[in-house]
């Protein structure tokens, strides 16, 4: 294996190497006779194996054998300051320099056995059902888009107006009173002609109305309104599908984002069957809540950090390149606190109908 050195400096002091990769912190590295400098100005100069490395710096006066310099590779793996050379571009040009910052992003996780190609390549060959496309969903597509998703299905029924604008950026003056779903499949088209985009003008008003587009998706994501349960049906079309769900939203003062993944978490519908019920408090208020008619008081950047919360949670199921941050838990984000994360376990539900539905897991599925 040809091993390559990350974006990183160094700088000897006394007996120390001082190496910095992330800017948030530097690695003190103890290397009295400057043998670990060597290594990395000899990586830096060009990619090589350990026993090309070993030959290289033997011609410096460095006697270190090849079993030595592997012994330092890995060392330097474990630090995330090498990985696989051949592994660092998806191997043509212009597929590079479209995903140039994607890549560089995946450098800061891959390694020796992790590449950074790898981890782009599951999500260029994904397809996501994105559920709405309007506050959140509007960001949540172009997010998704930029990732470089391979295929996409926009479900919305609504028509765009000029009350969008304040928080939805796909549309133009002139897509006032067409399909959102329709101009937001155009607006992939143009940004990237290599995604598959599909739209799908509907109204959702049971699991049932999800089943044909969910077929050979690798994941749903987006929040749907209109009904109050309309979220509860996607969560049970994803569920039975055995396809991940991440959803998210906001009221006045919070943003929140959760995801399901099936058979693995708890999810939406074990979460209401725990909401409070009777003729309580707790329980007049949440049935106020759940039938308030919102004004849509969602702004610009609240929605697009909604849109990208949901996306990255995406990149997370697609890519692995981490595990996902809200699996089987909400995570609430309040304005008037900052939009410091606060995260809250989904109650898992032994007796959960919607749960008994998931596939079992195929061995190897994230």
């Amino acid at each position: 294996m040809r091993v390559a050195l990350k974006e990183c400096e160094w700088e000897t002091i006394g007996a120390d190497l001082l190496v910095v990769f992330d800017a948030r912190e530097a690695i003190t590295l103890d290397d009295p006779e400057g043998h670990v400098a060597a290594l990395l100005a000899e990586l830096r100069r060009a990619p090589q194996t350990a026993a090309e490395l070993s030959v290289s710096l033997q011609r410096r006066g460095i006697p270190l054998s090849e079993e030595d310099v592997g012994g330092g590779l890995t060392g330097l793996d474990s630090l995330g300051l090498v990985e696989d050379a051949d592994g660092r571009t998806l191997g043509d040009l212009d597929e590079d320099e479209r995903h140039f910052s994607n890549l560089s992003f995946y450098g800061t996780y891959s390694g020796l056995e992790r590449r950074r190609a790898g981890f782009h390549r599951p999500l260029s060959e994904a397809h996501v059902l994105v559920l709405g496309v309007g506050g959140g969903g509007s960001s949540l597509v172009q997010c998704l888009a930029g990732l470089g998703v391979g295929e996409l299905t926009l479900v919305d029924q609504d028509r765009v107006e000029s009350r969008n604008f304040a928080r939805q950026f796909l549309y133009h003056h002139a897509d006032i009173g067409l399909s959102k779903a329709e101009r937001a499949a155009a607006w992939v088209r143009d940004y990237d002609p290599r995604i598959k985009v599909r739209a799908a003008d509907r109204w959702v008003s049971a699991p049932e109305d999800l089943e044909d587009l969910i077929q050979g998706v690798d994941l749903v994501a987006g929040g749907l309104d209109g009904h109050p349960h309309a979220n509860l049906w996607a969560n049970e079309a994803a569920v039975r599908n055995g396809v991940p769900y991440v959803l998210g939203g906001a009221n006045r003062s919070q943003l929140m984002y959760l995801s399901v993944d099936p058979g693995r978490t708890a999810c939406l519908a074990c979460d209401y069957a725990d909401r409070p019920v009777g003729d309580g408090p707790d329980a007049a208020a949440y049935r106020i809540v759940e039938n308030m008619k919102l004004s849509n008081p969602l702004t610009g950047p609240m929605a697009m950090q909604v849109g990208s919360l949901l996306a990255l949670e995406a990149q997370r199921y697609l890519t692995g390149y981490e595990p996902p941050r809200a699996a089987g838990h909400r995570v609430t984000l309040d304005l008037r606190t900052g939009l410091v994360p606060e995260w809250q376990p989904l109650p898992r539900n032994p007796g959960c109908q919607v749960c008994a539905l998931a596939p079992a897991r195929e061995s190897g599925r994230r």
